[in-house]
């Protein structure tokens, strides 16, 4: 191909199934204010920390803090759930239950407490298997195939624990009851320690009334308000949102970009939905979005020519320095500088030398998808390597783990932003594990005509396999990408928070990329579970 002249002609993204529909919006008015909900949340609150107070022994702590985590209140206790933690944790525990046993590893991994997969061989036989007797019990089996979703590298014993359970959750889930089987279906889509809270917290609430005794109606009220008032925060922001991009996207003109201001503001939501994370929540949200500006104006319709003119632009980083630009590409550029800017204005005075990192991440992304520009227009495929080396970057693990630092709390520290912007293996693996789904995505649906060469196709050419074959290594890569992000939160303890917001955006790849879908670009089908999200209240 040429590398001057016109742009090819852009594919057609439909359109945004929202059109003005949050701008509009009116929520449906509740029995209870928001005044009244806070209110109400707050002596809920009280109540649950009494107990917390009077959990006497580690089975008990383990079963309020799993509730309160699956149930999306765990925002609220996050000095209490440590605290309990932090005592199972040091309390010798001698358990013959696979589900207690299987709880506990799950609960202290997460939260940064190393627990040997020893703990699994008392349910082994002498030759390795797993003893036949744990099939007839769902519930462990449940258990231990999560808490095994946590492994690291060379936790052979892990891996063989995902297989069996997998395997006879499979055979005996039809004949479960409810909400258990509800339960093993979404796990074996997708397992707990990879499934985004908020989704879990939607499938939860209504399951939780017909839990066994662990059930509390004030935890079940308080799952319930909370939801509610945070939902009338994000169709806030989100009016707020849908109306900056309408004016952005007015000014600027690019009618070949896709138009996803509703699932950028979602992707950040994965990350940062609590309340006291607004600011970091839509500081994210705009730059989803102007890396997916980014993205397209290099894929599908900028000449080489302007995408070389275009990222010496962006190192240059001047906004009266645009004389080189094609007119379409002049206001773009001058709007993404525009909001750099007020990226920074949202910050404190000590806290602003933030938004020279998130310029940087932007800088180094534009050089990147650069790269990909150069090899399509010259019709080179590089080698798999190669290809993996920069489409990682372009996936946007990198200046997206440093974007949601920018809006942060405390947790942003100097530490954190060098940790997101070094040669780090957890942000290199979250980038991993976006690539190769986004691949395997493109490569079913057939990705679009000036993509340059993905993953799995020099994969194939440089092996010379079938494309089974390359789907299948693929899929192991992200499972190993996987290990290297759950290893993480031991690599790194001081930045588990960090850690944690990191690692929500590899589980939003593993839900828009489910069954190798593309629910960014593809969005309609998309459109229910954003509803069951911001639209649709949870009945009090």
């Amino acid at each position: 191909m040429a590398t001057t002249g016109t742009a090819m002609p852009a594919p057609v993204f439909h359109p945004t199934v929202w059109g003005d529909y949050f701008i509009k919006f009116v929520p449906e008015q509740l029995q209870v204010s928001d005044e009244k909900m806070a209110e109400r949340i707050n002596h809920l609150k009280e109540e649950v920390i009494g107990m917390f107070q009077a959990c006497k022994n580690a089975v008990d702590k383990m079963n309020l803090v799993d509730v309160v985590q699956r149930i999306g209140i765990d925002h609220h206790f996050e000095e209490q759930i440590a605290t309990a933690l932090t005592s199972i944790y040091s309390t010798e525990f001698n358990s013959s239950s696979l589900h207690e046993v299987a709880l506990r590893f799950r609960l202290l991994r997460q939260q940064g407490f190393w627990v040997s997969a020893d703990e699994f061989e008392k349910f082994k036989n002498e030759d390795g298997s797993f003893i036949s007797g744990i099939t007839n019990d769902p519930k462990g089996l449940l258990s231990l195939y999560n808490a095994a979703h946590l492994l690291t590298h060379d936790e052979e014993i892990l891996e063989d624990a995902i297989l069996f359970s997998r395997q006879h959750l499979e055979l005996i889930r039809s004949s479960l009851k409810s909400p258990l089987a509800e339960q093993v279906g979404r796990a074996l889509e997708i397992p707990l320690p990879r499934t985004l809270k908020r989704e879990e917290t939607i499938s939860f609430i209504p399951e939780y009334s017909i839990q066994d005794q662990t059930y509390s109606p004030v935890i079940l009220e308080l799952a319930k308000l909370d939801f509610n008032l945070l939902q009338h925060l994000h169709q806030k922001e989100l009016k707020e949102i849908s109306q900056w991009w309408k004016e952005l996207s007015g000014e600027i003109g690019l009618d070949y970009v896709r138009d996803r201001i509703v699932e950028c503001y979602f992707w950040s939501y994965t990350v940062h939905y609590e309340q006291e994370n607004a600011r970091a929540r839509m500081i994210l949200a705009r730059l989803f979005l102007l890396t997916s500006l980014l993205d397209d104006t290099y894929d599908v319709h900028a000449t080489l020519e302007e995408a070389r003119e275009l990222n010496k632009a962006i190192e240059r980083w001047d906004d009266n320095d645009v004389s080189l630009l094609p007119e379409y590409l002049k206001e773009f550029f001058v709007k993404v500088i525009s909001n750099f800017r007020e990226f920074e204005d949202e910050l404190e005075s000590h806290e602003k030398y933030r938004n020279v990192y998130n310029i940087k991440g932007f800088q180094t992304l534009s050089k990147y998808y650069l790269q990909e520009a150069e090899w399509f227009h010259h019709g080179y495929t590089p080698s798999f390597k190669d290809q993996v080396n920069v489409s990682v970057i372009t996936a946007g693990g990198q200046v997206l783990s440093i974007g949601l630092l920018v809006g942060m709390g405390h947790e942003a520290t100097k530490e954190a932003f060098e940790w997101a912007t070094g040669d780090t293996d957890a942000i290199w693996a979250c980038g991993q594990v976006s690539r190769f789904m986004d691949d395997m995505s493109a490569f079913k649906n057939g990705r679009n005509n000036m993509d340059v060469a993905s993953s799995v196709e020099c994969y194939m050419k440089e092996r010379n396999v079938p494309s089974e074959v390359a789907l299948a290594t693929i899929s192991s890569f992200v499972e190993d990408a996987w290990k290297t992000i759950n290893q993480a939160p031991f690599k790194y303890p001081t930045l588990l928070p960090v850690v944690q917001r990191v690692t929500s955006l590899a589980k939003s790849m593993t839900l828009l990329f489910l069954d190798k879908r593309d629910a960014y670009t593809y969005s309609k089908d998309f459109k229910t579970t954003l509803e069951s999200h911001f639209v649709r209240h949870i009945p009090l």
